[in-house]
């Protein structure tokens, strides 16, 4: 029998996804999404500002305060996108473009300056600063012997079932390559310390070739490609986006990020069977006979079914799901977003490219007097990806500095001073690039407290684990939890998980 009421807590992307979904699968059920504050959309948020250009005209430039490109892999999303009808929004990134053929790092205890072009073929990697730490490594580990370490558990003889990105690339490739290419990915995706993240979770595609190699990565990858471009299993509306996308890196929409976020609230708040309520922060969730009662400030909401979108760590602090395993494992990532605007083209101002990551000091990220003092994570150019946001084109630079993340922002003027922040921050842009800058025209300052789940080793298995606890006794299946912190930060993810709730309700 379908739900009769499902409440749906929390309206970041993965509770807005759940609830349309939801909507359409039970079309006869009451959908009431429940959110914390006084907006929809979680992290992701679009802001357009106003800049003065030379000639005496205006700019018109859209910043993200979150995430700000999407990739072209998810399923799920080109779904959602067709359904909601944003087709005709979607700017894309063509992969022959320089965003997504030149990608940099900036490497201060290499001994060199500026910045260092990834190589993306042999050629290029020959005659890189990179090909001391990338060579060798790659050479010799299809070479190397098994190393998966035994598992700490003194009852099976079994290997490990997770490592981190950091000691799965050192122990098959090196330390240095590890730090130098891991950590800046890790840096770019999770704001977060490789040797913390799992691999599993992170990148399987790793953990995998490593056990389909014999060991080796590079064999496993060998054995593997071309294997993922099969089509899905699973049938997706796509409405022949995929199609659009051949040949894409990234898309975005004009609007930004915030087009995805507003459609689906109009959608939301214009389908029947929806009641969306802001400012309705839930105190908890207490498993009944015959469902849940969610207490509110002012009221409480019966509901049958809940599918939970909140951090888990707010999920513990419900009284009445504290008990729920493995809700507090994880820490979260907090990272200032820091947008430059310059009056000039980007030719002018940085290579073109998507933008720069900066590795893991050698001394560590709490070492005194490290080679990168202000914690910056990364750079991206976001005039060169999607330039197409912004008016006149052409007309002005935006970039986005990332800033935090595991090395905290101590290095840095109190966060409050968003005018110092960011002065010291464009002095910082300028030693990086190895030039003198124009002044910006705009400078917009961001602190995202605990924004991005850092997914600790084990992982999948402790999710598994909090599945089972849920499929059982006093929940019997009827309260799902999803998330980044469950089954991966990225947006595609969160559509993904939230196309999947309630799929076993019926």
């Amino acid at each position: 029998m379908a739900p009769s009421t499902i409440a749906v807590l929390g309206g970041g992307i993965t509770g807005l996804s759940s609830a349309f979904h939801l909507s359409r699968r039970y079309p006869k059920t009451k959908i009431v999404l429940l959110e914390k504050s006084n907006r929809l959309g979680g992290w992701i948020q679009s802001k357009r500002v106003k800049v003065p250009i030379p000639g005496g005209d205006v700019g018109n430039v859209v910043l993200e305060l979150g995430p700000r490109t999407l990739r072209t892999q998810s399923h799920a999303l080109l779904e959602l996108i067709n359904l909601l009808g944003l087709q005709s929004q979607i700017i894309t990134t063509p992969a022959t473009s320089p965003a997504a053929q030149n990608r940099f790092l900036y490497i201060p205890d290499s001994g060199g300056s500026g910045l260092t072009r990834i190589p993306t073929n042999p050629l290029s990697l020959l005659f890189s600063r990179l090909a001391p730490i990338i060579l060798p490594a790659v050479t010799r580990e299809a070479f190397r012997k098994s190393n998966r370490p035994a598992s700490s558990d003194a009852s099976t003889s079994k290997e490990i079932e997770d490592d981190s990105i950091d000691s799965i690339l050192s122990r098959r490739f090196s330390p240095e390559l590890a730090r130098v290419m891991g950590s800046s990915l890790i840096h770019g995706i999770y704001a977060s310390d490789s040797r913390k993240v799992s691999v599993r979770a992170a990148m399987p595609i790793v953990w995998k070739a490593e056990g389909m190699g014999g060991g080796s990565i590079v064999k496993g990858l060998w054995k593997m490609r071309g294997g993922d471009s099969a089509s899905p299993t699973i049938t997706y509306e796509t409405g022949g986006l995929e199609k659009l996308m051949k040949g894409m890196s990234v898309y975005s929409f004009k609007g930004g990020m915030q087009a995805l976020v507003d459609a689906l609230t109009e959608r939301l708040q214009n389908t029947e069977n929806v009641e969306v309520r802001l400012e309705s922060d839930v105190k908890d969730v207490i498993p009944k006979n015959s469902g849940f009662e969610v207490s509110l400030p002012t009221s409480n909401l019966t509901a049958s079914h809940v599918v939970s979108s909140l951090p888990l760590n707010i999920v513990h602090a419900l009284p009445s799901l504290s008990s729920l395993p493995n809700l507090t494992t994880n820490p979260h990532s907090s990272v200032s977003v820091v947008s430059f605007i310059f009056p000039f083209p980007l030719d002018t101002i940085h290579p073109a490219g998507f933008g720069y990551l900066i590795p893991r000091p050698k001394s560590g990220y709490d070492a005194p007097n490290h080679s990168n003092p202000e914690g910056v994570l990364g750079v991206v150019f976001d005039s060169c990806s999607v330039a197409s946001q912004d008016t006149p084109h052409g007309q002005t630079t935006k970039m986005t500095m990332m800033v935090g993340g595991p090395y905290g922002l101590s290095g840095l003027p109190p966060p409050e001073d968003t005018k110092l922040f960011g002065k010291v921050l464009f002095e910082t842009l300028k030693r990086h690039l190895g030039k003198e800058l124009p002044p910006p025209v705009h400078i917009e300052v961001n602190h995202r407290w605990n924004c991005i789940p850092t997914l600790l080793p084990g992982h999948l298995g402790r999710m598994e684990e909090l599945k089972d606890v849920l499929a059982g006794g006093q929940y019997g299946g009827r309260l799902e939890v999803v998330g980044s912190a469950v089954q991966g930060v990225s947006v595609g993810d969160c559509v993904s998980q939230g196309r999947e709730t309630g799929q076993g309700w019926d």
